[in-house]
């Protein structure tokens, strides 16, 4: 009974001294060095091409990421080109949701790629919900283009991974998967419906997912079009990463049509989590970071409407080109 009671007492320190080490090692797992470069959104100087869409490259820690692949075939290509820029050595594509806008390019890019770098964007992530069937007006006609996309893209050696709950990609860096809808951030048109077991449904984007990179200086938060509601999407990044603040927003955040009621709100919970800096591209809307940067408390070089080649950097903030300053 001794030798039994004393291999249990050793057992339970064993056990507490490894998961000692994983908090040890979670708390370890920051990113140190961090750059987010808009490739697709409307606004553009320069030689770029500006568009309804979005696209971000993002570099962290030695690793790439392309986040969103923009809305016309050719433009985060030609924007890549200007810029100087290539995305041969990006093993990882996220697609932040289903939307034509986010994945325009998908296809273009990974065609121009494969040929020199065969495993350049050959892994796809995207979250639960993003190949369901999609139909709007007329009813009967699919929406949603990366259902046929996905065989195409696997007919390259491509390769779709689906995420059900958050994901830690790579030391640091985070998926959301779908977001809990804790809030009722109401933020899509509602003209879409989405095929499930019961039948047809408003389609309400349960497959929009962020990206989170967890620094030293908080949190950095990129979003798509943040279907799932910004603040949903911070509060859920909290619970799985770490209750930090917000060191950078970075996307778009789907607010242009939002009413003032909406917005006062929204600001104050970022202003609560203490966002630092604020780069509103896309569906955010111009009125809305202007409002943002009075009611979270940022000033013109802290809070940028997002445009193509910009740039937030850890350490340094943002460069937000000649048009946004």
């Amino acid at each position: 009974m001794q030798s039994t009671m004393s291999r249990w007492v050793m057992g339970a320190v064993l056990l507490g001294a490894a998961l000692a080490v994983n908090v040890f090692a979670a708390e370890k797992a920051r990113v140190k060095a961090l750059k987010v470069t808009v490739l697709s959104t409307m606004l553009a100087d320069g030689d770029e091409l500006g568009e309804w869409g979005f696209a971000a490259l993002v570099e962290v820690d030695g690793r790439k990421i392309l986040f969103d692949t923009g809305a016309k075939t050719d433009v985060v290509l030609k924007n890549l080109q200007t810029l100087k820029r290539d995305v041969d050595d990006v093993p990882d594509v996220i697609l932040s949701h289903w939307h034509w806008d986010h994945i325009g390019g998908f296809m273009k890019l990974r065609q121009d790629v494969m040929a020199r770098k065969p495993t350049a964007l050959a892994r796809t992530h995207v979250a639960d919900g993003f190949f369901d069937s999609r139909s709007g007006t007329p009813p009967g006609v699919e929406l949603n283009q990366m259902i046929r996309t996905k065989t195409d893209y696997e007919q390259t050696g491509g390769t779709f991974v689906v995420h059900t709950q958050p994901v830690e990609l790579y030391p640091g860096v985070w998926l959301t998967g779908p977001v809990p809808r804790q809030h009722p951030e109401r933020n899509w048109s509602g003209n879409v419906k989405v095929k499930t077991a019961a039948g047809l449904r408003e389609d309400i984007i349960a497959d929009d997912m962020a990206l989170v990179v967890d620094t030293e200086q908080g949190l950095v938060v990129v979003t798509g079009c943040a279907h799932a509601g910004v603040i949903n999407i911070i509060e859920h990044a909290r619970t799985f990463v770490r209750p930090a603040r917000v060191h950078a927003l970075v996307g778009g955040i789907h607010l242009f049509r939002a009413s003032e009621t909406t917005l006062a709100w929204t600001a104050g919970k970022l202003r609560e989590f203490g966002v630092e800096h604020l780069i509103g591209a896309h569906c955010t809307g111009i009125e809305t970071v202007y409002g943002f940067r009075r009611d979270v408390g940022l000033d013109r070089a802290h809070c940028v409407v997002g445009a193509v080649g910009q740039v937030f950097e850890l350490g340094k903030g943002i460069d937000a080109r000649t048009i946004a300053k």
